[in-house]
C-alpha cells in the first residue's frame, strides 16, 4: 500500500481534526436552535395555560369558560399560523369543550404523561408539543385542559437546517483539505529544498547549501543547522584530503632520498668509509621514517577520542623532571640553560601516559627551536583556581599570521628558514588532540625570533 506523502498527510491530520471540530460546532448549532425553538413553544404553550385557567368558571363537578368570546381568536379557529389546540376533560375522561380548530378530532389524554409535563406527541399525524394541566376545585381534581401548539413549523425549520448541514458537512471539509494541502505545500518549502540539496550533495562536491526560508521557524533552524553540519562535514574532509596528500609527501620523502642514495652507492665499488657514511645516513632516514610513521599513528589513534582514559593521580613536578631528564644530552650539547620554577609540589588526576606525551613534545620543540646557549624556564603555579604549566622558550618564534595554523598537521613555520631544524610538523597537532581528550586548555603566544610561550591549564585534582 502507497503511503502518503508528507504534505498529504499534513492536510488528512489537519482535516481529521478539523472534521471533529466542525462536527461538534454543527452538532451544537443544531440544538441550540432546536433549543431555541422548543424554548418558545414551551413559552407559548405555558402562556396560554396560564391565560385559560384564569378564564374557566367551575360548578361543582362542571366546569365552563366564563369568556365564550375565547374560540373566536384566530389561534383556535384555524391551523395556518401558530394554532393552538385545546381540550376540556372531566374526571370521567370526557370531552367537555374543545377548541374549533380541532373540528373532528380532539387531543388525546396520556396517562403515562405527568401532570404539566411538556411532551411531544401527534394530532392526525402531525407532530404537536402537549400538556395535561389539571383543574383544581378545593384541592380536589375536576378535571383536564389540554393544550398544545403545532410543531410542524419548526421541525420543518429543523429538518431543512440538518439537511444544510449534512451537505455543507463533506463540502466544507473537501475545501478545507486542498486549503490545507496548498498551504502545506507552501510550509514544507524548505523540506523539498533539502531534498534537492541532498541530492546534489556528494564526497566530491560539498560546496552547495539549502537555502534558507525567510521565516525564522523551526524549519529555518533545521536548514541552517545541516548547513552547519555541512560546513563541518567539509571541513573534515578538506582536512583529510590534506592531511592525506601531506602524509604521503612525508612519507614518500625520505623513501625517496633512501632509494637515491643507494642507487649512487651500487653504481661503483666504494671504499669502506663511503660505504660507512651512506649506510648511517640511510639508518637515519630510517630512524625519521619510523618516527614519523610513530607519529602518523599515534595521531590517528586518538583522531575520534574514543580511547579510555587510564587515570591515575599524577605528580606533575616528577613528570615534567622525568622528560627534561629525556633531554639531558641535548640539553648540554646545545648549553641551554634549563630552569624550573616549581614552588611546591602539585598533583593532578589524569593518564599518564597520554599527558607525558604531551609535555615531552612541547619540551623538546622548546629545546629544538632554542639556539646555542638560550634559556629554557618550566614555571608551576595555580592560578584562578588552575594549575597552569608555563614551558618559556627563547628561540626562533613563530609569526603572528602562523599561531592559528600550529596546531595543523604537517604546518611548519618558517620551515624552509631553518633547514637544519628537522621535524614532521605532527608534534603540535598530536598535543592539541591529547589536550583536547584530557580537558588541558592550551594557549601559545610567540613573537619571531623572541621566543614562544606554551601554557596548560589543568584541573587540580579532578578530570571531567
Amino acid at each position: 500500500m502507497q503511503q502518503l506523502s508528507f504534505k498529504n498527510r499534513i492536510a488528512s491530520n489537519y482535516i481529521i481534526t478539523t472534521a471533529l471540530l466542525i462536527f461538534a460546532v454543527f452538532g451544537v448549532i443544531y440544538s441550540v436552535v432546536r433549543l431555541t425553538f422548543y424554548s418558545d413553544i414551551d413559552a407559548d404553550i405555558s402562556i396560554e395555560v396560564t391565560h385559560h385557567l384564569s378564564e374557566i368558571k367551575i360548578s361543582g363537578s362542571e366546569f365552563h369558560l366564563t369568556h365564550e368570546e375565547e374560540w373566536k381568536e384566530r389561534e383556535h379557529n384555524t391551523v395556518d399560523v401558530n394554532p393552538v389546540f385545546i381540550t376540556f376533560f372531566n374526571n370521567k375522561g370526557e370531552v367537555l369543550e374543545k377548541s374549533p380548530n380541532l373540528k373532528n378530532d380532539a387531543l388525546h389524554f396520556e396517562n403515562s404523561k405527568a401532570d404539566n409535563d411538556l411532551f411531544d406527541t401527534k394530532l392526525s399525524g402531525k407532530k404537536i408539543r402537549q400538556v395535561q394541566v389539571p383543574i383544581l376545585s378545593n384541592n380536589v381534581k375536576a378535571g383536564y385542559v389540554l393544550i398544545a401548539m403545532s410543531l410542524e413549523g419548526s421541525s420543518l425549520v429543523l429538518e431543512r437546517l440538518a439537511e444544510v448541514l449534512i451537505i455543507a458537512y463533506p463540502l466544507i471539509l473537501i475545501l478545507l483539505f486542498f486549503i490545507a494541502r496548498f498551504i502545506a505545500g507552501r510550509s514544507i518549502k524548505p523540506i523539498n529544498g533539502i531534498i534537492e540539496t541532498s541530492n546534489i550533495i556528494t564526497k566530491d562536491n560539498l560546496t552547495a547549501r539549502i537555502p534558507l526560508p525567510q521565516n525564522k521557524d523551526e524549519l529555518y533552524t533545521v536548514s541552517k543547522t545541516i548547513n552547519k553540519l555541512l560546513d563541518r562535514v567539509e571541513n573534515a574532509l578538506e582536512r583529510e584530503r590534506q592531511f592525506t596528500s601531506d602524509a604521503s609527501h612525508e612519507l614518500r620523502t625520505p623513501l625517496t632520498v633512501l632509494k637515491g642514495t643507494l642507487e649512487v652507492l651500487i653504481r661503483k665499488p666504494r671504499n669502506t668509509e663511503e660505504y660507512h657514511d651512506k649506510i648511517n645516513f640511510c639508518i637515519a632516514e630510517i630512524d625519521r621514517l619510523n618516527h614519523l610513521v610513530d607519529q602518523l599513528l599515534l595521531l590517528a589513534r586518538f583522531e575520534n577520542q574514543k580511547r579510555s582514559l587510564s587515570v591515575e593521580k599524577l605528580y606533575l613536578n616528577g613528570a615534567f623532571l622525568d622528560v627534561i631528564s629525556r633531554f639531558s644530552s641535548t640539553i648540554e650539547n646545545k648549553n641551554i640553560q634549563l630552569r624550573t620554577n616549581f614552588i611546591k609540589d602539585y598533583y593532578i588526576n589524569t593518564d599518564n601516559y597520554l599527558f607525558s606525551i604531551v609535555i615531552n613534545n612541547l619540551i623538546s620543540n622548546a629545546i629544538k627551536y632554542s639556539s646555542q646557549d638560550a634559556t629554557v624556564t618550566i614555571d608551576i603555579q595555580r592560578m584562578n583556581g588552575k594549575i597552569q604549566c608555563n614551558i618559556i622558550d627563547h628561540g626562533i618564534g613563530i609569526a603572528a599570521e602562523d599561531l592559528e595554523k600550529v596546531f595543523n598537521p604537517f604546518f611548519r613555520s618558517d620551515a624552509n628558514d631553518h633547514p637544519q631544524i628537522k621535524g614532521t610538523g605532527l608534534g603540535l597537532s598530536i598535543v592539541k588532540k591529547l589536550c583536547d581528550l584530557l580537558d588541558v586548555d592550551i594557549q601559545i603566544s610567540s613573537k619571531v625570533n623572541n621566543g614562544t610561550s606554551v601554557t596548560l591549564s589543568l584541573n587540580e585534582g579532578e578530570l571531567k
